[in-house]
C-alpha cells in the first residue's frame, strides 16, 4: 500500500472521534489534496471522506454491541457533534436505527432485507465463492451493492454455508442493472483440534464492480481473505455469521437463490447445497 494512503488509515483509525477533515488527512499525508483523494480512492475503493465515515459507524456499532454507553453519548465519542446527524447516518448505512441495533445484538430484532430498488431491468450474477486455506468452515454473506462499501441497502443477497476445502457456487437474481459491486463477508472456523474455539473474519469481492445486463447472467469470482485496516468497515446490518460445524456439499457447487422478491423478501436464509447432476 501506499505510504501516504497508510499513513491516513492509521490516522483514521486513531483519531476518528476528532473533527477530521480530508484536508487534515492529506497534510497528515504529507500530499496534496488532488492526488491524495485520487490515490486513496485507488487503495481503498472508497474516498476519505466516505472512509472516515464508515470507521465512525463502525465503531458505532461495536460500542452499541459491547457497552452500555448512551446514544448520545457514542454519537459524541465516535465523532459526530449531534445526536440528529449521528442517527440519520447510522441508519442510512446500517439499515437499522441505533436503538434497534442494539436490540439486533440482544437477539431482538431481525436484520434488513435487500432492497432492490426503483430499476425495473434486472439480471443476475452468478459465479464461486471461495476461502483462503488454512480455514475451516464458514458461513458468508453474499451482496450486490452500488458501492464498494457492505452498507445498506444490497441490492440482493444470499447466506452461504462453505466449506473449507473448495468452492462453492453462487447465484444473485433480481441485481438491478448497472455496476454493482459483489461483495461477501464471513467468519471461518479454525482447523485445529477444536475448529469453533477459532474464528476468523473474512472479506472479499470481485476485483471491480460487475456491470449487469437486464436479462444476463454476469459472472464475478469472489475470493474471501482476511480483513485488513485499509478495508472500509462492515456496516450493515447482518445476521450472526456462526460458522457450521460441519458442511456436506453435493459433487459440483451449491446453488445460491438470492433473496430479493417473492414471498421470501425481506429475510435471509442459508441456501442448500445443489442436487448431484443426473447422468453417467
Amino acid at each position: 500500500m501506499d505510504a501516504a494512503v497508510q499513513a491516513a488509515v492509521a490516522c483514521i483509525h486513531e483519531r476518528f472521534g476528532d473533527p477530521l477533515t480530508v484536508t487534515d488527512l492529506a497534510r497528515n499525508a504529507a500530499s496534496g489534496l488532488f492526488d491524495f483523494s485520487r490515490l486513496f480512492k485507488e487503495e481503498t475503493g472508497v474516498s476519505p471522506g466516505k472512509f472516515l465515515d464508515a470507521v465512525r459507524i463502525g465503531e458505532a456499532k461495536k460500542l452499541l454491541d459491547a457497552t452500555s454507553m448512551s446514544i448520545t453519548e457514542i454519537a459524541a465519542a465516535v465523532g459526530y457533534a449531534g445526536l440528529d446527524s449521528f442517527a440519520d447516518a447510522f441508519t442510512a448505512r446500517v439499515g437499522l436505527s441505533p436503538g434497534r441495533y442494539r436490540r439486533l445484538c440482544r437477539g431482538e430484532e431481525e436484520p434488513p432485507g435487500p432492497q432492490p430498488g426503483p430499476a425495473l431491468l434486472h439480471g443476475s450474477v452468478a459465479g464461486t465463492v471461495s476461502l483462503p486455506g488454512g480455514h475451516g468452515n464458514a458461513r458468508v454473506f453474499v451482496g450486490a451493492f452500488a458501492t464498494a462499501v457492505v452498507q445498506y441497502p444490497a441490492l440482493a443477497s444470499a447466506l452461504l454455508d462453505v466449506p473449507g476445502d473448495r468452492p462453492i457456487c453462487y447465484r444473485l437474481q433480481g441485481v438491478p442493472e448497472g455496476s454493482r459491486h459483489l461483495l461477501a463477508v464471513a467468519v471461518a472456523a479454525g482447523t485445529g483440534h477444536d475448529p469453533q474455539t477459532v474464528r476468523t473474519a473474512l472479506v472479499g469481492g470481485a476485483a471491480q464492480a460487475v456491470t449487469v445486463s437486464a436479462g444476463e447472467v454476469s459472472s464475478a469470482a469472489i475470493r474471501l481473505r482476511a480483513a485488513r485496516p485499509a478495508d472500509p468497515p462492515v456496516l450493515l446490518a447482518l445476521p450472526r455469521l456462526e460458522p457450521p460445524a460441519s458442511v456436506v456439499p453435493h459433487p459440483g457447487c451449491a446453488a445460491a437463490a438470492d433473496t430479493a422478491g417473492g414471498a421470501g423478501a425481506g429475510r435471509l436464509r442459508v441456501v442448500p447445497a445443489a442436487p448431484a447432476p443426473s447422468g453417467p
